[in-house]
């Protein structure tokens, strides 16, 4: 069978909550189109409220999209539902499994449900992969946050889905237990698994992902390479270390400054309208001596801030 070229296309996906008598009626999505390429590790990002889990509970048939086509593994969640889910394995954000089961019993259950022969199941194995053989026979409520986190990620990966859906899965995780999750992400992301990724840490979307769609207020406000992404934004730092530290950052005329540890500080300015020769030129004008300078290209945080900075607007989910 030919693999699909879309592990999830989605389009004119539409979501509206209907008013009720304390609430107005609220549009969580705004005519979603989007297509995460197989094989990719592709980040969801956007502030609270965008809509990004309302987009993943429809993927994962806990909510009922309004209109608009989705299809996950190229079955439609409409026409084949049951096709669609088993595509997908996806760690929600809170943790949810029995206190009073045991890991191994746990992942016993998950496999269950989703009809996985015993001869199939792979127990020991995401046991294993996920730091938790020691634990398998401790209780849930035993467990530490860290190991509940993985555990999540043991119980999405039961029935060997090709799309993985990772929903903010190292938040509340220590540095050590992030980098072992992630190194098994990687290593299934190797073996061909498609891993869609929400994340409020930036700089780990922007070294992890192949792929960024940032959504705003229901709407895909961007959705390219990372790369292109970061090239999207024209402006850049000069970092300057003067002879002498200041308390203060200077005013230079036609840039924005801001003081730096050490009595250094930073000059913005946009690449298409002015130069770094500019920058240093205003710098002497002003009467400074410069020591050294550095210079910073923008990153991930600086793009998500253009793009979703708004003033707040209601009824948004």
């Amino acid at each position: 069978m030919d693999l699909p070229e879309f592990a999830i296309e989605a389009k004119g996906l539409v979501k509206i909550y209907p008013a009720t008598k304390t609430t107005p009626e609220m549009r969580a999505l705004k005519g979603i189109d989007l297509a995460i390429p197989r094989g990719s590790i592709f980040g969801l990002l956007g502030p609270n409220g965008a809509g990004k889990s309302t987009f993943i509970n429809i993927l994962a048939g806990l909510t009922k999209k309004t209109s608009g086509t989705v299809k996950i593994w190229d079955r439609d969640i409409d026409e084949r539902p049951r096709d669609a889910r088993a595509a997908i394995g996806v760690v929600p954000q809170e943790i949810a499994a029995d206190p009073f089961f045991t890991p191994r019993e746990a992942l016993e259950v998950q496999a269950g449900m989703y009809g996985v022969p015993k001869a199939e199941r792979r127990t020991d194995e995401l046991l294993t992969a996920l730091g938790l053989a020691d634990k398998s026979k401790a209780y849930v409520r035993q467990l530490s946050g860290g190991m509940k986190r993985r555990l999540m990620v043991a119980k999405a990966m039961v029935h060997n889905p090709p799309v993985l859906i990772l929903d903010e899965p190292t938040a509340g995780v220590d540095v050590e237990l992030r980098r072992q999750l992630w190194n098994y992400v990687l290593e299934l992301n190797r073996r061909g698994v498609t891993i869609v990724l929400t994340t409020h840490y930036l700089e780990e979307a922007e070294e992890l992902c192949d792929q960024i769609a940032i959504i705003n207020r229901g709407q895909v406000v961007a959705c390219e390479p990372t790369t292109t992404l970061l090239r999207r934004m024209d402006t850049r730092n000069v970092v300057v270390t003067p002879e002498e530290p200041v308390a203060a950052a200077p005013k230079l005329a036609g840039f924005e400054t801001r003081l730096r540890a050490e009595g250094a500080f930073a000059v913005t300015y946009r690449t298409g309208e002015s130069s770094v020769e500019q920058v240093l030129a205003a710098i002497r004008a002003s009467g400074l001596h410069i020591k050294d300078i550095t210079t910073e290209d923008p990153d991930l945080e600086d793009v998500f801030v253009s793009l979703t900075y708004a003033a707040p607007e209601a009824a948004e989910v």
